[in-house]
């Protein structure tokens, strides 16, 4: 099945697979996809660094000081409850070995049952006070989401993911992710070249060693531009009308996307 032929249905299903919500047979199928059609692998990619750069939105918070008033509340109220029941008890003279197993059962189930409540209150007033923080936050870096038109996957000459690149119109930016291992020497760079139909390759940028990294571009630049690719370039890059000096590393397939 060509997935990019179906935008909808390849979205969600990469979706799923960085949720982890994608398992078994539909999990290896979506994998065995991936390793062979370049747009199944970006749109997995995509959206496993949206879901990786999501983790930040969780920080931690420190209760307010009407949290802990209310826990000593109860924990004191069970004390006192506690104290109550075992006076009981023992006016009562049961004998001490049957006494002694009741108590203990007893101050263990009341233990467990005071950090029960510590917890729900814990958890519910930290819910209130920062879930709308929460979904704010959430809401804005999700408006800010890039508007994302052209990918490509460069693989190596072992045809192994290295680098994701994408385009955002609207911000007029390429975005760059390494997805290998591939450092290059401090006296090196890499290059991005744009490889057109007709003429020589044109350089879209030197790339720092940084593992995420943008350049600016304008859509001019990667209009029916079939493929990209990434050379090994001398310090700094070289001008883009030599075209590469330097053994290419990376290529692959640029794709434009349905929005």
């Amino acid at each position: 099945m060509n997935l990019s032929q179906h935008p909808e249905l390849l979205d969600k299903l990469a979706s799923a697979y960085a949720l982890g919500t994608l398992r078994g047979g539909a999990r290896r199928r979506f994998e065995t996809l991936a390793r062979e059609q370049a747009p199944v692998r970006a749109a997995a990619l995509i959206w496993q660094s949206r879901v990786a750069s999501m983790n930040e939105l969780q920080n931690p918070s420190t209760p307010p000081p009407a949290v802990w008033t209310r826990i000593d509340n109860l924990v004191r109220a069970d004390g006192e409850q506690a104290a109550m029941t075992a006076a009981r008890v023992q006016a009562a003279k049961p004998a001490p070995g049957g006494w002694l197993r009741s108590l203990a059962l007893w101050r263990g189930t009341t233990v467990a049952g005071a950090l029960a409540t510590v917890l729900a209150v814990v958890t519910a007033v930290g819910l209130r006070d920062n879930l709308g923080a929460q979904v704010d936050e959430l809401q804005a870096q999700l408006s800010a989401q890039p508007q994302i038109e052209y990918v490509a996957v460069l693989n190596d000459d072992q045809a192994s993911a290295s680098m994701l690149v994408t385009f955002d119109p609207k911000n007029g930016r390429l975005t760059l992710q390494r997805v290998g291992g591939y450092q290059e020497a401090a006296d090196k760079s890499l290059q991005l070249w744009a490889l057109p139909p007709a003429g020589g390759p044109r350089s879209l940028g030197v790339l720092s060693p940084d593992k995420l990294l943008q350049l600016a571009a304008d859509q001019r630049d990667v209009r029916e531009v079939p493929a990209l690719a990434i050379s090994l370039e001398p310090k700094g890059g070289v001008p883009s009308e030599t075209g590469p000096t330097g053994p290419v590393l990376f290529k692959g397939a640029l794709i434009q996307k349905m929005l």
